[in-house]
């Protein structure tokens, strides 16, 4: 899959530049290589095609909408009644047993129509705005803390007689506690599928105290009220877990929600929520099958690149990895891979796993598990895709403008490396400097991973001022207005500049060099032709001309193009050898007038005579020789008017 490079290097700029300077070469690929890049690259489109249509069908909208119908009916208060009662507002354990008594249960026991009139369950079941089925009952989850696993000055021991740590899996409460008869006061281990929660303040594992709620809302609602007396809630709990699922079979999407309130060691609560809307069932509909064939179709693409990019490791061994497009199809094909496998695992677990959780009415299905890899799946394809747009740069690089762009970001590499290592020192230092001074009193700042994106947001113009002067009064303006000013008027400015400067010298470069991209021009407007003829939508064209006389031509016409802009700014010498030039060329077509070649000539006299094709490739290696023979004496003559000129000024100084 590596295409020809189509701007080389040519030894007459090297030479006048040095031997470290980099001048594109005017010479172009040949149209056979042209034609197996052009047929790589059509190849490469429809694998692109593709995956955009796996990619695509990954998601929908149908998906946002659910999860927004999702959230603004538990996350958000649904009247001025819910506003002290509200998910988002939860503050402390009793505001968390409001929620749970109130607005939760309003959210998943939908019990009146649309008419205010009472709904009959259907097999007991209930279905969130009319649609969307319960999967099962709900769960909610707790994790605890040990009594004395902190540490208290001895000074406020008879102040303090508990001692509640932060949540750890060494420090976690697994004992059973109040009533000790029922389920929600023993400790449940994590199953063996279970994945571990990273939440706002800790990271917490699958198990756990746990109950699910009954069918019927009103039991639902004295098991609550039961919990909430018998202090089902102590000091020692960290976070609680809201876990339930529903299905909406008219648009055939599963949404796994998990509503979180951690309760830190310094007090209060933290909520956040996750609202997944998944694709579990993929193949249902005609539209399904196609994607599944668009599947099947995208893993032959991969196993025919994986074929060969281990020929071409094979055959260019360690020079194979001293290609960046190389390395980018490696990864490509590694997280290719991984997709597929992947989506191979979240198959099979969503057949062997669905009747399973499915089969007692009573339990919590967890669905979790699977959405979690449904999701990560998504995010591999996506990922996929990005590489894989980005590989497309890889064929483009024969349009002028992407070879320009190309050519600037290799040549300045090292100086943005340099750059980095200037910028990033003083960006950490600030970042520290402000999580310090600001950490304890402004959110931005509370954390060294929020300040490294709040002062990417200062560069970007995006900050309250206020909070930081009101949080020191002193230090605050003093960071904002230095960072302001090293960071973006001092360092931004030097990264463009180093980005244009060296953009500037590859385009003087560039100006040397004819427009070739007329030859991809050409062979795509042929490839066009050829493909409508077939169709029998267009005449078929005639080419008089053989295949290597073309190509001969266009490679002397690019070179004669090439010298009439090199001379265009040269000295009287080049002007000269430029008007021999020409005269060689018109006493090329006089002959060709005079004496033409003929095909059906004897083999003794094309033997005995100069061919045609043998005096052109005469005129064309005397024509180069003269122009590089003129270019070197003038440039010798300005180095001997150079030496003359330190001689003289030399002189003067002893003088």
């Amino acid at each position: 899959m590596e295409p020809p490079a189509v701007w080389q290097w040519p030894a007459v700029e090297q030479r006048r530049r040095g031997s470290d300077a980099e001048t594109p070469r005017v010479s172009c690929s040949s149209e056979v290589e042209l034609k197996s890049t052009f047929r790589e690259l059509v190849i490469y489109i429809v694998f692109l095609t593709d995956l955009c249509i796996v990619a695509f069908g990954m998601v929908s909208t149908d998906m946002y909408y659910l999860n927004k119908l999702m959230s603004r009916l538990f996350l958000e208060p649904s009247s001025s009644k819910d506003n002290g009662s509200s998910f988002r507002s939860i503050g402390s354990r009793a505001d968390f047993w409001r929620f749970a008594e109130g607005p939760l249960l309003d959210g998943l026991y939908w019990d009146k129509w649309f008419d205010n009139a009472t709904l009959t369950l259907q097999n007991n079941n209930s279905h969130i705005y009319y649609e969307n089925l319960l999967l099962g009952v709900a769960q909610i989850r707790q994790l605890k803390v040990r009594n004395n696993t902190c540490s208290i000055y001895p000074y406020f021991h008879t102040f303090f007689e508990d001692c509640y740590s932060e949540y750890r899996y060494r420090a976690e409460d697994r004992s059973g506690f109040g009533l000790r008869n029922k389920s929600e006061w023993k400790y449940t281990p994590a199953p063996s599928l279970s994945l571990w929660y990273w939440g706002s303040v800790g990271l917490y594992n699958g198990g756990g105290y746990m109950f699910t709620l009954p069918k019927s809302k009103q039991e639902s609602v004295e098991k609550l009220v039961f919990l909430r007396q018998n202090s089902w809630l102590t000091r020692g709990t960290r976070v609680v877990f809201i876990d339930f699922s529903t299905y909406n079979a008219n648009v055939n999407l599963f949404c796994i929600i998990k509503l979180v309130v951690e309760f830190p060691a310094a007090g209060g609560a933290l909520t956040s929520s996750h609202i997944y809307s998944v694709k579990l069932l993929r193949y249902v509909t005609y539209y399904d099958y196609f994607l599944a064939s668009c599947e099947v179709a995208f893993c032959l693409f991969i196993i025919i690149f994986l074929i060969q990019q281990v020929i071409k490791v094979v055959k260019l061994r360690k020079e194979y990895f001293r290609s960046a497009w190389n390395w980018l199809d490696l990864l490509l094909l590694v997280v290719s891979i991984l997709s597929i496998a992947f989506n191979i695992y979240r198959t099979v677990e969503v057949s062997l796993l669905m009747k399973e959780l499915l089969s007692d009415a009573h339990v919590y299905p967890d669905f979790y598990f699977l959405a979690f890899w449904q999701v990560f799946y998504n995010n591999m394809i996506a990922v996929n895709i990005f590489f894989a747009w980005i590989r497309v740069f890889k064929y483009v690089n024969f349009n002028r403008t992407m070879t320009q762009l190309s050519f600037t970001l290799s040549r300045c590499a090292k100086d943005l490396i340099g750059f980095s290592i200037m910028f990033f020192i003083i960006f950490f230092a600030y970042a520290q400097l402000g999580h310090v001074v600001f950490g304890s009193q402004v959110e931005e700042f509370s954390t060294f991973y929020y300040c490294i994106f709040t002062q990417f947001r200062i560069v970007l113009g995006d900050l309250d001022f206020e909070t930081i002067e009101a949080a020191n009064r002193i230090l605050g303006p003093i960071y904002f207005i230095t960072f302001v000013f090293f960071v973006f008027f001092i360092l931004l400015n030097m990264f463009l500049a180093i980005i244009n400067g060296t953009y500037s010298q590859v385009k003087a470069d560039f100006e040397v060099i004819s427009r070739q991209e007329q030859q991809i021009r050409d062979l795509f407007r042929r490839s066009g032709n050829k493909a409508l003829a077939k169709l029998k939508l267009k005449k078929p064209e005639m080419d008089t001309n053989p295949a290597d006389e073309s190509s001969e031509s266009e490679e002397f016409s690019a070179t004669k193009r090439m010298n009439i802009s090199k001379l265009s700014n040269g000295d009287g010498a080049n002007e000269k050898s430029y008007l021999k030039l020409s005269k060689l060329q018109k006493g090329e077509e006089t002959l060709h007038q005079k004496y033409p070649y003929t095909e059906d000539m004897d083999s003794a006299t094309a033997q005995s005579y100069v061919t045609m094709a043998e005096f052109q490739q005469l005129l064309r290696r005397a024509a180069e020789l003269e122009t590089e023979l003129s270019y070197t004496n003038a440039k010798l003559k300005r180095v001997m008017k150079s030496m003359e000129q330190l001689k003289d000024t030399s002189g003067k100084t002893v003088q």
